[in-house]
């Protein structure tokens, strides 16, 4: 079987709260699927906290990687931000279990002599993290649940302009433009907050 050329993957876990982000835009994307020739050269999976099978289909021939993800930016809470990951640069342990992304792609790069796709990171800005795994929290917050439908937008936005080209300029994607309430997402196919949204 050949490789979708991008894989668009959720992570979290979904009993820690806001850390249950990605599951849940995969979730919401099954509601509101890509376009059907869209859909047919992307790979759309939720990965869960299971860092070894993210790390080995990174490895599979993908050209491009989209990590959907809860991560703390110093944004209010609810905030979107398009991250271009940066390449392991062997001061982060591999780490098989978990999903720490940083330390996924770290074990992708120890398990495969192939270079790794382009790993961009669609992040949302958490509200509540529970301080350790034994804190059982499920849900998510309101400000990240408001961020589900945005993220899932941006996907559509963002898939086919990575699709024809995989290696299109972070500037052109919007890798430093960033959203939250009550501004509208400023991501490809969104338009900016103007002075009147703030």
């Amino acid at each position: 079987m050949t490789a979708a050329p991008l894989l668009v993957a959720g992570v979290g876990n979904i009993f820690l709260a806001d850390d249950a982000f990605g599951p849940e835009v995969i979730r919401a994307l099954e509601q509101r699927p890509l376009a059907p020739e869209v859909q047919a050269r992307v790979r759309v999976r939720d990965y869960g906290i299971r860092g070894l099978d993210l790390a080995y289909d990174l490895l599979g021939g993908c050209a491009t990687a989209v990590l959907v993800d809860a991560a703390r930016r110093g944004q209010r809470p609810g905030t979107l931000s398009l991250i271009e990951a940066e390449p392991p640069d062997g001061t982060v342990p591999p780490e098989a279990h978990g999903m720490d992304p940083a330390k996924v792609l770290a074990l992708a790069t120890h398990l495969g002599e192939e270079p790794l796709p382009r790993v961009l990171v669609l992040a949302c800005e958490p509200e509540v993290l529970p301080a350790g795994d034994e804190d059982i929290l499920p849900g998510l917050s309101a400000a990240v649940r408001a961020a589900v439908a945005p993220a899932v937008t941006a996907l559509h936005a963002l898939v086919p302009l990575l699709l024809a080209d995989p290696a299109a300029p972070a500037a052109a994607l919007g890798r430093s433009m960033e959203n939250g309430p009550p501004h509208r997402a400023a991501l490809p196919a969104h338009t900016p907050a103007t002075a009147e949204d703030r």
